[in-house]
């Protein structure tokens, strides 16, 4: 039998890290702060505290950072605020724009 040599051949890979999103919420004059507070806690993980303290600065300012992703799962939470807030029958809405 004959030896065989293995060549490993090194690749240089270049990763780079994916383009970021803001998540925002919009304010409007129907939806409950409650519910925000709620969207704020069950979608984007936030405490009550923070929660709160996001609801209000929607509520003030007329939007809110909520938090920064990728591209997927910035618009995956805005499909479920949307989902959620058309189930109960309010207008909120969430959009994105790069960081």
């Amino acid at each position: 039998m004959s030896e065989k040599t293995i060549v490993k051949k090194e690749t240089n890979v270049d990763f780079k890290k994916p383009k970021m999103y803001k998540v925002i919420l919009l304010n409007d004059d129907y939806t409950t702060m409650d519910f925000v507070v709620e969207i704020l806690i069950t979608v984007f993980h936030k405490t009550a505290a923070d929660a709160t303290r996001i609801m209000l600065d929607v509520h003030r300012k007329g939007k809110g950072v909520v938090g920064v992703y990728t591209y997927d799962i910035a618009r995956s939470k805005i499909a479920l605020v949307e989902k959620m807030a058309a189930e109960r029958e309010f207008p909120l809405a969430a959009v994105m724009e790069p960081e």
